[in-house]
């Protein structure tokens, strides 16, 4: 899914390009249709620009004027932009939103809800205590506990189809 950055409106002509860094490329062409991506509408503010669906798009596409969103965040309850701590591992890390595994979206998510409702100040230094970042291929992330310790958060690990 992809969305104008406002920023660069005037540039809208910019086509998303691979960065080559897929080992299996034709694994990861773009799977959403555009009823599907009708649905993120309401996540994100109003007067956002989404681009019609492309199957020749892949995960690793960047551009100077379309940002690339994977949907798994939205489909757990996250809507744009993200909140202070979400982007700022973000952009403390460096990764693009679509690097992140459903896992990561997840303890995200989790960690997002214990601070709004139980009023928890967490930062990236007490998400450095519980976790790891690591690879799981092809250029993608996920948190991992840190070694000799239970995980911290349950349920958070269970793939998509659980």
């Amino acid at each position: 899914m992809i969305r104008s950055s406002p920023s660069k409106d005037q540039e809208r002509n910019s086509p998303p390009k691979s960065q080559n860094l897929l080992k299996e490329p034709s694994h990861e062409l773009c799977p959403f249709t555009d009823p599907e991506i009708d649905q993120m509408h309401p996540y994100f503010p109003e007067g956002t620009i989404f681009k019609p669906f492309d199957s020749s798009m892949k995960s690793d596409c960047i551009s100077t004027t379309w940002v690339c969103f994977p949907t798994a965040p939205f489909q757990i309850g996250f809507s744009y932009p993200f909140s202070t701590f979400t982007q700022n591992l973000i952009t403390f890390t460096g990764l693009c939103y679509s690097q992140g595994m459903p896992m990561l979206w997840r303890v995200l998510y989790t960690l997002e809800q214990i601070i709004a409702k139980e009023g928890i100040d967490l930062g990236l230094t007490e998400l450095n205590h519980l976790y790891n970042l690591a690879s799981h291929g092809s250029h993608r992330f996920l948190f991992k506990a840190k070694p000799q310790h239970p995980h911290p958060l349950l349920k958070t690990t269970k793939n998509d189809t659980n």
